[in-house]
């Protein structure tokens, strides 16, 4: 059976003054391992990964796939949110991904991911690796020192690149600066892990972030860094649920306070990992 992947890594973002470092590796490391695991690896890096190539990437995969056959997407590039202009968040935003034109006012939002994965046919596993941040407490961000090898938020805020008239505001007209609530974890992929098929393992929750950091010198997901730093060491016939299990050994930790999610039934959870 086919086995497709798509690899996205996005450093540079023009026009906002957010660049981060670590996003590209990690697009190649995974579409390393992939690639070693039997995958046909499309990847997306940095101009590459418009919205509109992102959108036809996922859409080719996805709705392209057979049952019984395998796709897994990573991404690793800022999140952000906007607000919520179909009426289905409790909240007021609607969360979002960053393509590499965000500058132009191009956001891939919760919604139109969920009709992305919408388009899955049974019987076919679909896994979504994510290294950003989806929300996160604006009034809390703030670059490093330019010659810092200090860990870096993977959230642009929506000031960053959306004009003051168009940011999310709450109910009393505020701009908001953090989550608040009693937000549903990454309710935006509720389409996705629905599906007895479909997982998704990511890089925080909701209310944190996941961080842009450097080990050994060279940039990387903290996330993503130490998803394959475990996977080398697990079983063959070891599962999502145990690849989580030992990413949590070293997530959330004191450099990086960020606590790693995993969301899909218990049958998707003892897939076989990038089977």
């Amino acid at each position: 059976m086919a086995k497709k992947a798509l690899c996205i890594g996005i450093n540079d973002y023009p026009g906002t003054q957010n660049d981060l470092s670590g996003c590209v590796n990690d697009a190649n490391d995974w579409a390393a391992v992939l690639q070693g695991r039997g995958f046909s690896v499309t990847s997306l890096l940095d101009a590459q990964a418009t919205k509109a190539k992102m959108v036809a990437g996922m859409q080719g995969l996805i709705g392209g796939a057979k049952s019984g056959e395998s796709v897994v997407i990573t991404y690793s590039g800022h999140g952000t949110f906007v607000p919520d202009t179909s009426g289905d968040e409790p909240d007021g935003r609607d969360e979002a991904l960053c393509p590499y034109d965000i500058d132009q006012g191009n956001v891939l939002i919760d919604d139109e991911i969920q009709q992305l994965f919408a388009q899955r046919a049974a019987g076919v596993k679909v896994v979504l690796l994510s290294d950003s941040c989806h929300s996160g407490s604006v009034i809390r961000w703030a670059p490093p020192d330019p010659d810092s090898t200090a860990p870096r938020p993977r959230f642009l805020p929506p000031a960053a690149w959306l004009p003051a008239d168009k940011l999310p505001r709450d109910a009393s007209g505020a701009v908001p600066t953090h989550m608040g609530g009693a937000a549903k974890p990454f309710a935006w992929l509720g389409g996705l892990f629905l599906a007895g098929g479909d997982l998704l393992m990511a890089g925080c929750r909701d209310q944190e972030y996941s961080y842009d950091a450097r080990f050994g010198n060279r940039p990387n997901g903290a996330f993503t860094y130490y998803a394959l730093k475990t996977l080398k060491s697990l079983a063959a016939k070891a599962t999502y649920a145990h690849w989580y299990t030992e990413i949590r050994k070293y997530l959330p930790g004191a450099s990086y306070p960020q606590t790693p999610q995993i969301f899909g039934g218990k049958q998707a959870r003892k897939f076989k990992i990038l089977a």
